[in-house]
C-alpha cells in the first residue's frame, strides 16, 4: 500500500507541479496582456489574447534589436543604469541566467562534469563551466592550469564556485544535465527513475 502510493506520488507529483508551474506563467502573462489592452481602452477579447499580445510584443522586440541603432541605443540605457550597484547586481544576475536559455547550439559547450577529490578521501560532482578563469584571478593564484568548477547545491540553484588546477579533477563522461539533476536532487532524482521502472 505505502510503496504503491509513493510510486503514483513520485510519477503524479512531477506533472501536476510542470503543468501547475506553466498554468501559472500563462495566467500571469494573460492578465499582463489584458492590462495593456484596457490601457488603449479594449476589453478582453478571449481567454489568451493577454498572452497572445505579450508574445507578439517579445516578438517584435526581437525584430527591433536586430536594427543596429534600436540594439545600440538598448546597449547605452544598460550602461546608464549599470552605474547604479542595486540594479547593475539585480539585472546582472538575470541577463546571465537569461544568456544560459540563449546558448547557440552550434558552438561547442564548454559544461564538462568532473569529480574533485576532498581531504577526507571522498569525491564531488561539479561542472566546468568556462574553460578559461577570470584574468585578476589568475594574476592572484600560483602558477599552473587554474580552472573554475561549480559545486551545486542540493535543493536550490545556487552553488559554489571554486578555482581547481586541471591535473586535480577526474573528467566524467556523464550529461550536464543528467548530472546537475543529480545534483540538485542529492541523488533522488536517481533513486526515484530506478524505482518507477520496477
Amino acid at each position: 500500500m505505502k510503496r504503491t502510493l509513493i510510486r503514483g506520488l513520485l510519477n503524479v507529483l512531477p506533472m501536476a507541479l510542470s503543468l501547475w508551474l506553466f498554468w501559472s506563467l500563462f495566467a500571469s502573462l494573460d492578465e499582463l496582456g489584458n492590462l495593456m489592452l484596457s490601457l488603449i481602452g479594449q476589453h478582453k477579447w478571449f481567454t489568451g489574447a493577454g498572452f497572445v499580445l505579450v508574445v507578439l510584443l517579445v516578438f517584435i522586440a526581437g525584430l527591433l534589436f536586430s536594427v543596429s541603432p534600436i540594439a545600440w541605443l538598448w546597449s547605452w540605457i544598460e550602461r546608464q543604469l549599470m552605474r547604479f550597484p542595486l540594479f547593475k547586481s539585480v539585472y546582472g544576475s538575470i541577463r546571465d541566467i537569461a544568456s544560459l536559455m540563449n546558448r547557440d547550439p552550434s558552438k561547442p559547450k564548454h559544461q564538462q562534469t568532473v569529480l574533485v577529490k576532498q581531504a577526507n578521501g571522498g569525491f564531488v560532482v561539479g561542472f566546468i563551466m568556462t574553460e578559461t578563469a577570470p584574468q585578476p584571478l589568475l594574476d592572484a593564484l600560483p602558477e599552473g592550469d587554474w580552472v573554475p568548477v561549480l559545486f551545486q547545491l542540493s535543493y536550490q540553484m545556487a552553488g559554489i564556485t571554486s578555482l581547481v588546477k586541471r591535473t586535480d579533477l577526474i573528467f566524467v563522461d556523464w550529461s550536464f544535465e543528467e548530472a546537475m539533476r543529480f545534483n540538485l536532487t542529492a541523488g533522488i532524482s536517481t533513486s526515484a527513475d530506478v524505482s518507477a521502472t520496477k
